[in-house]
């Protein structure tokens, strides 16, 4: 097949035409990015200065804030800087770019909530071996073949994508650029790479969630023999990484268990799993557990100067899309 391009720039229609609706969710969604940087750098930096975060779990906690910050910010400065301009485009380079990053952070995400699963697992089932088994040296390499096997992946999607030949129409019904609606785009018949598209994305999915959903009820059953106490941190703690594990999966897999085809509702669902589940991690991480939020008023409490420098920092970079819109051209009414 003659990889024939003469498309050098996409079109994204985002997530809706109405111009005021476009408005509201500018302040909407730049508020939610400001939350997923604010929350999720907190509770890197809690982690990093408490002596009693020093668990695998907050080990594997510290790496998913960070991943979070990084897969958010593929897509959200986009889609908030595009609420403000009549004409949604994308160069062609920087749709493979934000493909490759899209996916690239999104499978370290589902292999880190995964190896943390694994870590309860441990910490629940084998207590007393515990610290012998996910001893830092393991954890290390739990991490690392997280971020290995994501490149591969993440990789493997670009390259498809790269070598499919793009003639026009240049228009992505989407927000951003994933598989699915560039493979509307191609003018060539995709069916073998919808197929190979369903058997890396889709199934790294569905196979890591049913590796969640198994090992959480292996931990359930397990609770059974425990005191009321230590059952009922046990199921705390859990329950947290449940509903994380849930509302991330299953989106993930609506998107892409299935043969390529797009769906209207498909952008809506992508929400949840690139600017919901990065909001709510922070949220759901410490409300419910006293060790984190008992750190956090230590370290307010000791650094408030520091910690109030990096926030308004990181408030002034976050809040650079905004400042950079008033530049751009507005709606005519």
């Amino acid at each position: 097949m003659e990889n024939t391009n003469n498309v050098s720039k996409f079109i994204l229609l985002g997530l809706s035409q109405d111009q005021e609706l476009q408005q509201v969710c500018f302040v909407l969604f730049l508020l939610f990015y400001v939350v997923i940087i604010l929350g999720n750098l907190l509770i890197i930096i809690t982690i990093k200065h408490s002596e009693r975060l020093n668990s695998p779990m907050y080990f594997f906690l510290r790496y998913l804030s960070f991943v979070d910050i990084c897969y958010s910010s593929v897509t959200a400065p986009k889609l908030i800087a595009d609420f403000l301009v009549e004409r949604k485009t994308i160069s062609f380079v920087g749709c493979i770019a934000q493909l490759f990053g899209v996916h690239f952070f999104g499978c370290t995400e589902i292999f880190l909530l995964t190896v943390m699963a694994y870590d309860r697992y441990i910490a629940i089932c084998k207590s007393l071996h515990y610290m012998t088994i996910m001893n830092k040296h393991v954890c290390s390499w739990m991490v690392v073949a997280s971020w290995a096997g994501a490149f591969v992946h993440s990789m493997v999607q670009t390259l498809l994508t790269t070598q499919l030949p793009f003639c026009g129409p240049n228009e992505i019904d989407h927000y951003f650029c994933d598989v699915h609606p560039l493979l509307k785009l191609a003018c060539t018949d995709t069916y073998i790479v919808g197929v190979i598209v369903v058997a890396n994305s889709g199934m790294i999915s569905l196979s890591c969630f049913v590796v969640l959903v198994v090992s959480y009820v292996v931990i359930l059953v397990s609770l059974k023999t425990r005191s009321s106490k230590g059952r009922l941190k046990a199921l705390s703690t859990c329950a947290s990484h449940i509903t994380v594990v849930i509302l991330f999966f299953g989106p993930c897999i609506f998107i892409y268990m299935r043969p390529s085809i797009t769906f209207s509702e498909d952008k809506m669902v992508a929400v949840f799993y690139t600017i919901i589940t990065p909001i709510l991690n922070p949220l759901i991480y410490t409300l419910r557990n006293e060790e984190v939020k008992n750190a956090i008023k230590k370290l307010v409490g000791e650094e408030y100067v520091v910690y109030l420098v990096v926030m308004v920092s990181v408030g002034l970079l976050v809040c650079r899309p905004f400042f950079i819109s008033l530049q751009l051209p507005k709606f005519h009414g």
